[in-house]
């Protein structure tokens, strides 16, 4: 471990602002600053891999799987953006990932009309609860362009580049989500 990141102290300043020491930490290999970053992070990394899947089980072990993959390309990370930033796009490659692998498996689940059979959400107030649910239930696709543009924050490019899909698909799966999400919450 180099001696200047050796030396720093952890703070609970460096948790909340996710600054770059706790990150050098953890890729000097403290697995405490690791532990931190992950504390802090792992709700939001949970809620993507849930909103993006579907199934509050599986979400729980691609969070484990996203925080392994992050551990072991660590090293990678080169601070051009924060780290949780980085996070999210391990997230979202490891849920992309699980999906292409499972392909074949999840298409023999699937109803004739395309939908997951629907999954039960963990309990949260209100519309929140009623929106997640209609969540889960829209089609893969839809559901996955839905949480990469409209709760993520993605633009239509990055969408798209990140599923392999084109730009008006990821605009046609957008509307299509939104749709059926109104019928689904009027």
């Amino acid at each position: 471990m180099p001696a200047a990141v050796a030396e720093l102290t952890l703070s609970e300043s460096d948790v909340q602002d996710d600054t770059p020491l706790l990150v050098a930490r953890a890729q000097a290999g403290d697995k405490t600053a690791f532990a931190l970053l992950y504390r802090s992070h792992v709700a939001r990394v949970h809620a993507l891999c849930r909103r993006m899947i579907g199934d509050v089980g599986l979400a729980e072990e691609l969070t484990q799987d996203a925080f392994v993959q992050a551990w072991q390309q660590l090293h990678s990370f080169r601070g051009e953006a924060r780290f949780g930033t980085w996070l999210h796009r391990v997230a979202v490659n490891t849920v992309l990932s699980w999906q292409r692998r499972h392909g074949p498996w999840l298409r023999w689940l699937r109803s004739d009309r395309g939908e997951v059979p629907e999954q039960p959400v963990e309990e949260s107030p209100g519309v929140t609860r009623d929106l997640d649910a209609a969540i889960a239930r829209l089609p893969m696709r839809a559901r996955q362009v839905f949480v990469l543009l409209d709760v993520e924050g993605h633009t239509h490019e990055e969408a798209a580049g990140l599923l392999g899909i084109n730009v008006g698909t990821s605009k046609s799966q957008l509307f299509r989500a939104r749709e059926l999400l109104r019928g689904m919450l009027t």
